[in-house]
């Protein structure tokens, strides 16, 4: 009998590595060079020069297929420490390859180069890349859309074309000087000058109209727009005059299609829609601008467009025939109401499986705070409220990078001094979240903190917004993880009342969670991928406070639950 058992499991171990050697069978690698270099980019009647990729603004659209390896190697001809985060991809046991500076990885030096390599295993959709060191992602970043692997296809129609739709966010100032001024004052910065759609900003801005995107389409077809929002520091609503947009997938994850006139985007989200070309022959204009949150918060209130086209339509060249495009009804800069019915509508394709049986259950509180200046400071360097300097934190902790090794690098080497481990699992002191919250609990504690968590465990995360200093929509990122978004709701999380709203079913799955503005977000996943993964909110202002914190997950059993050693090439600090 025992015999029997063994050569059932031997033949179906063998009918096990024949469909993932079939499955992976078209797969192969692709290997690109990505040289970071000063450009000279022509936007709002200047002429400024900038980071970027290979010289492109957004850089290169990247397209692989589920199961093909990416080896991109770059190259730092620019004057600024850079690296590279290939967001959403979930870099399975080379965590190495993830990018965030002083996290994965020291930054690559002016000069200096990294090969990141690393395998899409089980994805499909639209994700995207960028920098990960300071503020270079202004201008460093671009798509990455992973295919189905050959014999595959969408569950949806066919679209007749496909195009990327990235938001940026533009500022007339070099963004590393914004953030370094921003730093030393100790207030905001200084807000965007411009949106841009692939780069640019539309016929709206000041000498734009000659740059703006144009997408062409034939009457009657259906196409695929794949949706970025790149954007620094800003949560984004998207539409297309006079169009409906069916949302098909959203952070590379198929969703149920459902029917929308307006998507909202957080910084690091990404949205498929179909869309027909079911309207007059004629143009129309694609726009996006602001979802500001923080009551009294400065936000850029300009709108990005760029133009949808009708092949039939009439030549706008023509004398005398000047007809403007069609222009969009769009929400209300404040309108929390459209975002919080976009997020109730997103749902998996099919059931999925939802981690039960929890074995970490967190509670982390997200926001901002203030730091009291030091007696004798210059008051140059206090300029946040009253005199003190901005600040931010998940737990009252606000994360400090290291900067002479990387996270996952003291953890591998047992580094000693780098970080510690007790990360609390769940805030110090319980109070009125999101209600008048007294002065005393504005001020955050800095250190390096990570929270471990063993292989395999089944994780429950509360986020829970705060109404410290000024409450606002938070988008959430996980690196090196998909998760479950099992509720959103407003005011105070309450465990005994609100799990009654948990989709166990069909919940989304996503990398980047906007935590409601005065509320929360509940979301769970297995910790089966090893490594040090950080986790910030996704406008870059707030993590430049310290609103991040990193999970350190340990190996489990054997090579294949185990982090890969690191590369040849790492860069050193």
């Amino acid at each position: 009998m025992e015999s029997y058992k063994l050569l059932c499991f031997s033949l179906l171990g063998l009918l096990l590595l024949f469909a993932l050697a079939s499955s992976f069978a078209d797969a192969k690698a692709h290997h690109h060079d990505f040289v970071v270099q000063e450009t000279k980019v022509k936007r709002l009647c200047m002429t400024h020069n900038r980071i970027t990729v290979n010289g492109m603004l957004p850089g290169p659209t990247l397209e692989v297929k589920n199961g093909d390896t990416l080896v991109v190697n770059v190259i730092n001809r620019g004057r600024y420490n850079v690296t590279i985060h290939w967001h959403g991809i979930r870099q399975l046991r080379s965590g190495w390859a993830d990018g965030p500076e002083f996290v994965t990885q020291c930054p690559i030096r002016p000069g200096g180069s990294y090969i990141y390599r690393f395998t899409i295993q089980g994805q499909e959709g639209t994700l995207w890349w960028h920098a990960h060191s300071s503020w270079l992602r202004a201008t460093v970043y671009g798509a990455l859309i992973i295919h189905p692997q050959e014999g595959s296809s969408y569950p949806f129609i066919k679209p007749r074309r496909e195009a990327p739709i990235i938001l940026g966010e533009w500022w007339n100032a070099n963004p590393i000087d914004v953030v370094r001024q921003a730093t030393r004052t100790g207030g905001t910065p200084n807000v965007s000058d411009a949106y841009t759609i692939n780069g640019q900003p539309g016929d709206l801005y000041n000498c734009s109209s000659q740059d703006t995107v144009v997408i062409p389409v034939d009457s009657g077809e259906t196409n695929l727009l794949r949706i970025i929002n790149a954007a620094l520091n800003q949560e984004l609503f998207f539409t297309v005059a006079n169009h409906k947009l069916t949302v098909v997938a959203a952070d590379a994850s198929y969703m149920k299609p459902f029917t929308t006139s307006v998507i909202m985007l957080g910084p690091g989200q990404t949205t498929d829609v179909l869309i027909t070309a079911d309207q007059p022959p004629a143009r129309y204009y694609i726009a996006a601008r602001a979802y500001n949150s923080a009551q009294g918060a400065p936000f850029d209130n300009t709108t990005t467009t760029a133009i949808l086209e009708y092949k039939s339509a009439p030549c706008p060249a023509k004398k005398g025939l000047s007809i403007p495009p069609v222009f969009p009804s769009l929400p209300a800069y404040n309108d929390t109401n459209t975002v919080t019915a976009f997020d109730a509508s997103l749902r998996s394709r099919n059931k999925v499986l939802v981690p039960t049986d929890i074995d970490e259950n967190l509670f982390f509180t997200v926001g901002l705070g203030l730091l009291n200046c030091p007696p004798g400071a210059r008051a140059r360097n206090c300029q946040g409220p009253n005199g003190t300097r901005f600040a931010a934190s998940m737990n009252n902790e606000s994360f400090v990078l290291p900067s002479n090794f990387s996270l996952l690098q003291a953890y591998q080497q047992g580094i000693p001094g780098v970080f510690t481990t007790d990360f609390p699992a769940a805030p110090p002191v319980k109070f009125d979240y999101t209600g008048n919250v007294s002065r005393s609990l504005y001020q955050p504690i800095k250190g390096t903190k990570l929270y471990k968590l063993k292989y395999g465990s089944r994780v429950q995360l509360v986020l829970q917004g705060t109404s410290i200093f000024t409450a606002e929509n938070h988008p959430i990122h996980i690196h090196g993880y998909d998760f479950y978004i099992l509720a959103q709701g407003f005011g105070n999380f309450n465990p005994k009342t609100d799990t009654s709203k948990f989709n166990l079913v069909d919940p989304p799955l996503r990398n980047t969670v906007g935590v409601p503005v005065k509320g929360w977000a509940v979301i769970r996943f297995v910790a089966d991928n090893p490594g040090v993964w950080l986790m910030h909110c996704h406008l870059d202002v707030h993590l430049n406070w310290g609103l991040g914190m990193a999970f350190l997950v340990e190996n489990g059993i054997g090579e294949l639950q185990s982090l890969e050693p690191p590369p040849a090439d790492l860069p050193l600090c």
